[in-house]
């Protein structure tokens, strides 16, 4: 039986990564998680998998938890996510994002386990001031990182690169772009909005909605299919190499507000907050994905409005 290990199963793509794998036979699941807030998120999750509590910027408990597990395979998503927060913190996220990584790789090696296949998940954030002639965005693309995130993230993806180099462990690295969905955390675009909009919808609000900056254009893609591109990915990736994982399509801010203002019948006002700008701002972005798609024949399979309407229908049942 394979046994897989998810690092940061309770987050937001863990817990939809963790549903698609039980969806296979003649697997065995394990997962970290770090609070029992977090663990409490997965719900009916709980009774078909095995929980390890780590904080995985401690060695010795890194070490516990793969010699208890010995997996075949490892999904790396534990993580701080926030470019946001990083700005205000910017250790914490440096120190986080890359022990975790780091004694990851070093028990794995230590164990005697380098032939464990390792999906090491960094970010699109990596490429971060983008020059429009660099459109769209390619694995080849110059990484300039706006934020202390973004520069622990390609420290993950460049320590992945290094231990494949060094050490020839089964890594493959992925840059996902923007992903979104229900269930999300609310400091994100799509959850913020939905979840003002929900409020409104049902009574509990004034119908004023706060936002950021509604000019900026992103790759946004489904959680459901960025998951789905990690299983190929584990499954086909070319060890060493490294994989955009994005919709190959640019969306307003504006646009994804409209269509949820349009899925209520409630007048709401849009008012500008400046303090929900970002400090930098890429005006546009879009993902190539011809890399993955070439080698796995992935393609995003649910549209915009669909992850729009999903995401809203959660928080009206949560609000």
């Amino acid at each position: 039986m394979k046994k897989i290990l998810i690092t940061g199963m309770t987050g937001f793509a863990g817990q939809y990564l963790t549903e698609l794998l039980l969806k296979g036979t003649d697997v065995e699941i394990h997962g970290t998680y770090h609070s029992e807030e977090g663990r409490v998120r997965l719900g009916d999750l709980l009774e078909k998998v095995t929980l390890h509590q780590a904080d995985l910027t401690v060695k010795e408990e890194v070490e516990k938890v793969v010699s208890a597990v010995t997996p075949d395979e490892v999904y790396h998503l534990a993580a701080q996510t926030s470019p946001s927060e990083s700005m205000k913190d910017p250790a914490a996220t440096l120190m986080t994002n890359t022990l975790a990584e780091l004694y990851l790789f070093e028990a794995l090696k230590n164990q005697n386990k380098p032939e464990t296949r390792v999906l090491a998940v960094a970010s699109a954030e990596v490429y971060g001031a983008i020059d429009p002639k660099d459109l769209p965005i390619d694995e080849d693309t110059p990484l300039r990182p706006t934020t202390p995130y973004a520069v622990s993230k390609i420290t993950q993806d460049y320590l992945a690169l290094q231990y494949f180099l060094s050490h020839k462990m089964n890594i493959i690295r992925a840059r996902p772009f923007n992903h979104m969905g229900p269930r999300q955390q609310q400091r994100f675009v799509l959850p913020m909005f939905a979840k003002q909009v929900a409020e409104i919808d049902k009574g509990l609000n004034d119908p004023v909605m706060k936002v950021g900056n509604l000019k900026a254009r992103k790759d946004f893609t489904d959680v459901r299919d960025i998951v789905r591109a990690y299983v190929l990915l584990m499954e086909k990736g070319e060890a060493g190499e490294v994989y955009n994982i994005g919709s190959g399509k640019s969306v307003a801010i504006q646009e994804m507000l409209d269509i949820l203002l349009g899925m209520t019948d409630k007048k709401i006002s849009v008012e500008i907050d400046q303090a929900l700008f970002r400090p930098l701002d890429t005006p546009d972005v879009i993902c190539d994905y011809s890399k993955l798609r070439e080698l796995t024949g992935w393609e995003p399979e649910i549209s915009l409005e669909t992850t729009l309407s999903d995401t809203l229908e959660y928080f009206k049942k949560v609000v």
